[in-house]
């Protein structure tokens, strides 16, 4: 997976994710709105066989889009390690 930054500002940030479709984007656009300082999170990819995802954050200021990303990413990682590990728990 390749990230690359389109635009980055205090409080706005744009990235396109080389390697990622709608799973991974949903669901990062999902974790990013439990963050009370996202005011945007959302993503487009134009042509699903041609383009690549660009996911956009927007914060009130209070923590950086970056930070906000950071977090967010963080936060799926725990979930599905628990996930993993409860479904393996449970096909035993």
């Amino acid at each position: 997976m390749e990230i690359k930054i389109l635009d980055d500002k205090k409080n706005r940030l744009i990235i396109e994710v080389k390697g990622a479709d709608h799973t991974l984007c949903n669901a990062l656009k999902a974790e990013l709105w439990n963050d009370k300082h996202v005011k945007i999170a959302t993503y487009s990819i134009r042509h699903p066989q041609i383009s690549m995802p660009q996911m956009i954050v927007e914060t009130d200021g209070e923590e950086s889009p970056k930070n906000a990303l950071i977090n967010a990413v963080e936060r799926l990682h725990k979930t599905n390690a628990k996930f993993k590990k409860e479904f393996a728990g449970a096909i035993r």
